[in-house]
């Protein structure tokens, strides 16, 4: 299947129809800054998750009192999407497929935005139908650091308090436990990724930027996006982090199976448009 490329002076990037899921994104000097997606190791680079990023509770919702099967993730990062559009320094990929667990008519976009050294990631979600729906979305990209995480530190935009959500297969539990009471940074290591990812809900902060001894720094800015995630495979000693902007949290062990009573779930009447967006700068 042919890949598609946007490209400016700063930057190129290399897209896949299958997930709509960014492949590849070299920097002005030709050096690769994306996990690449070895098969030993993981083989996603950067899947959109939709109708749910991350697991429910026992993979399923309730909506006005229908029973909905939903996977982890949700579906359409293995499905093929549309291309709709490509420029220069654009490209509009369009998913309107459903599923027993999401029977709805709908629209979803993935548009991909170059501007300078930063690339703008928008997911635009259109109801089509006239009864409202729940839905939410989450960005999962995979950044390389070669030599391994531990020669790097994510970077706060302000001081924060680090309560960690502890997951449990695929919720996480209700009681947070402290990792820093104040900080700006957070040292990166393997140790820290054997139960799963770091989850945190409502950072203050509305960028987080990974930095090691290399000069080299990515910056993922993600105002409208209420959970931040840092996860990678330990045992493996990948040389990659995942940060990942959601709407939604996983679900708590304990949490309501009405989708609407779900922390991040967005209500989407008929007829109406909703955009969530974060931007990735590489320096």
């Amino acid at each position: 299947m042919d890949m598609i490329t946007i490209r400016n002076e700063s930057l190129t990037v290399t897209i896949s129809p299958v997930g709509a899921e960014i492949q590849s994104v070299l920097d002005e000097q030709g050096r690769e800054r994306m996990w690449q997606g070895d098969e030993s190791v993981w083989s996603g680079r950067a899947p959109i998750l939709f109708p749910v990023a991350g697991g429910m509770r026992d993979d399923y919702y309730i909506w006005q009192g229908n029973k909905y099967p939903m996977q982890k993730h949700g579906f359409v990062r293995r499905r093929v999407w549309q291309v709709e559009s490509v420029k220069d320094q654009e490209a509009v990929f369009l998913m309107t497929d459903k599923t027993e667990g999401f029977p709805f008519e709908y629209a979803l976009r993935a548009i991909y935005t170059l501007d300078g050294n930063t690339l703008q990631v928008c997911y635009q979600v259109n109801n089509l139908q006239k009864d409202a729906f729940c839905f939410s979305i989450g960005a999962h990209e995979a950044y390389l650091l070669p030599g391994g995480i531990e020669e790097y530190a994510v970077y706060f935009d302000e001081e924060e308090r680090l309560d960690r959500y502890v997951i449990e297969g695929n919720c996480i539990l209700p009681t947070p436990v402290c990792m820093a009471e104040s900080t700006k940074a957070l040292p990166l290591r393997y140790s820290d990724y054997t139960v799963d990812a770091l989850v945190f809900k409502h950072l203050k902060s509305k960028g987080v930027t990974i930095r090691g001894g290399d000069g080299r720094s990515v910056r993922v800015e993600a105002p409208e996006h209420p959970v931040t995630m840092f996860w990678t495979k330990p045992n493996m000693n990948a040389p990659y982090l995942c940060i990942e902007p959601w709407c939604n949290a996983p679900d708590m062990i304990d949490a309501p199976y009405e989708i609407d009573q779900k922390f991040g779930f967005i209500r989407l009447e008929g007829g109406q448009e909703v955009k969530r967006l974060h931007r990735i700068t590489f320096a």
